[in-house]
């Protein structure tokens, strides 16, 4: 390494909120003469272990005050680690007001996050918003020449490496040590951001941050050519991003999208239920006391499409659900657990990606959702609609049935999860027919039907199972036309949200064929 690259470390700085590894670390750095400083928790810790530190309080010849809420905010703590080394006026200064040079900074900052996640009150959430750790990160980064910042414990093990070697850092690792600091500061900030914005904002907020860490890179994006990386967030929302893979090779970003789409789906149903999904629409989805059946019932739908899709279900996978989804290559599989018995069966298909969330999200999830457009992103809520049974109109002569109610309720949840315009068939609380983003409502009724009829020759059926149908569209019916299409195909009860100019047209044309019709006055868009 060049000698104007290295960074010899003499002096540290330590002020750490998780303690985990920092025994171990200070260890390498008293056995090779590095001087450590100290706040008063972490400077506890080391002392415990017999390591010896020098407390900031001792070097800055100022107490911690306020409840330690100003303890590190100190010119000889600052311009120790501001100094540029190669500046003789930036010398003579620490010269002359006794500054030590600081070549370390390990810093890790208060769990602002983890509180807010626990729900704590507002006055724990303020004071777990860190000032002087931030401050300390970011000028330490700043001077990345000089300094070597580090603030994950998962980098301690390449620093003992440094520092066993010779006790010097490169530059292209400071560097990369700075990028990473500035990034965890960037997600601290947007985290206290949004809790503010939460907290006291009934409109989105001015301004708005948003910012995770790396995960991982990725093969590629949608595309070969794309490149492309995970990032997590600050939420605890269980899920795709922070499921725990058990076995498969590693996903990729198409396969994380579709599997987040089958996950927040399936979360949607408090009752035992499965949901097989291809890119990024569902193929089939299904409700049943016994999930072997309900995986039956949903693959029906569209038996050709679920060759290689996702299977999401919202229970515990045993060995016999394992079994029937290995009948079939499947790309994805995501659950809040598998017994070890389904491992087992899974672990012979090894392309197969197992995914384990522990729990199931709630889907009245409070967070907002970003899309990217030119010169710009475009902020919303995520979509928290749901009906219920009192929740609904009855618009036409005919009243629909307990069955057809529970069938409608659980089309229009399916709706949600479909991208628009959107035409779902469901007969037994499953889907038995699945029209998805066509520019025409009506296009979308037409394939559904048609698509029911496919899969209806495929399994050797007769008749399609759209006749005697409920059917859900996620946005009203502008002409009678769409309606028509599904009663063509045999449905007995509509869902809609209602809203047209036209729903006079509409109800009487549902009226002539003697259908129940019901309105819910909440449309689901999923562009």
């Amino acid at each position: 390494m060049p000698i104007e690259n290295k960074n010899l470390i003499r002096r540290a700085l330590i002020s750490v909120s998780d303690k985990s590894g920092i025994v171990e670390l200070s260890k390498v750095l008293a056995e090779n003469n590095i001087e450590i400083i100290s706040t008063g928790g972490s400077a506890k810790t080391l002392r415990e272990a017999g390591i010896q530190v020098l407390e900031v309080s001792k070097y800055t010849a100022f107490p911690e005050i306020m409840a330690g809420r100003v303890k590190t905010l100190h010119p000889k703590i600052h311009g120790g680690i501001l100094a540029r080394r190669s500046h003789d006026e930036d010398n003579a200064a620490m010269v002359e007001h006794g500054i030590d040079a600081i070549d370390l900074v390990i810093v890790n900052l208060y769990p602002f996050e983890k509180t807010v996640e626990a729900n704590n009150d507002y006055e724990t959430c303020v004071e777990n918003i860190d000032i002087g750790g931030p401050s300390l990160i970011r000028a330490a980064a700043k001077n990345h020449k000089s300094v070597t910042v580090v603030t994950d414990p998962d980098d301690y093990n390449d620093l003992i490496s440094a520092i066993k070697d010779d006790c010097c850092t490169s530059l292209e690792y400071r560097t990369r040590l700075a990028a990473k600091a500035y990034a965890r500061t960037a997600s601290y900030d947007s985290s206290i951001t949004s809790w503010f914005s939460k907290s006291n904002d009934k409109d989105l907020p001015h301004g708005f941050t948003s910012a995770g860490v790396r995960k991982k890179l990725l093969r590629y994006g949608e595309n070969p050519h794309q490149r492309a990386a995970l990032y997590i967030g600050g939420s605890s929302r269980p899920g795709v991003a922070t499921a725990k893979q058990i076995q498969g090779k590693d996903l990729s970003y198409n396969n994380l999208g579709d599997a987040d789409a089958a996950f927040e789906l399936i979360a949607e149903f408090d009752e035992p239920s499965i949901a097989i999904i291809k890119h990024a629409n569902p193929c089939g989805v299904a409700t049943n006391t016994n999930l072997v059946k309900a995986y039956r019932e949903a693959q029906a739908c569209d038996p050709v499409s679920a060759f290689g899709g996702i299977v999401a279900s919202n229970r515990n996978i045993d060995k016999e659900l394992a079994t029937v989804i290995t009948e079939i290559f499947t790309e994805v599989v995501i659950a809040p657990n598998v017994d070890e018995d389904a491992k087992k069966i899974f672990s012979k298909k090894e392309n197969l990606r197992l995914l384990i969330t522990d729990t199931m999200p709630s889907p009245l999830n409070n967070g907002l959702q970003t899309k990217p457009i030119a010169g710009g992103f475009l902020v919303q809520e995520y979509d928290k609609g749901q009906i219920r049974a009192d929740n609904l109109q009855v618009v036409t002569k005919r009243e629909p049935s307990k069955t057809e109610i529970a069938d409608l309720l659980f089309a229009f949840s399916v709706c949600k999860h479909v991208k628009s315009n959107a035409i779902i068939y469901v007969r037994d609380k499953a889907t038995v027919g699945i029209g998805a983003g066509q520019m025409s409502r009506v296009d979308s009724a037409r394939i559904a039907a048609w698509k029911a009829l496919a899969a209806a020759e495929k399994l050797g059926e007769t008749k399609p199972k759209t006749i005697g149908s409920s059917v859900a569209s996620d946005a009203f019916f502008p002409f009678p036309d769409g309606l028509l299409a599904t009663i063509e195909a045999g449905a007995t009860s509509v869902i809609q949200p209602g809203g047209s100019v036209r729903d006079d047209e509409v109800i009487a044309a549902a009226d002539e064929a003697g259908i129940a019709m019901v309105f819910t006055g909440i449309r689901h868009f999923k562009h």
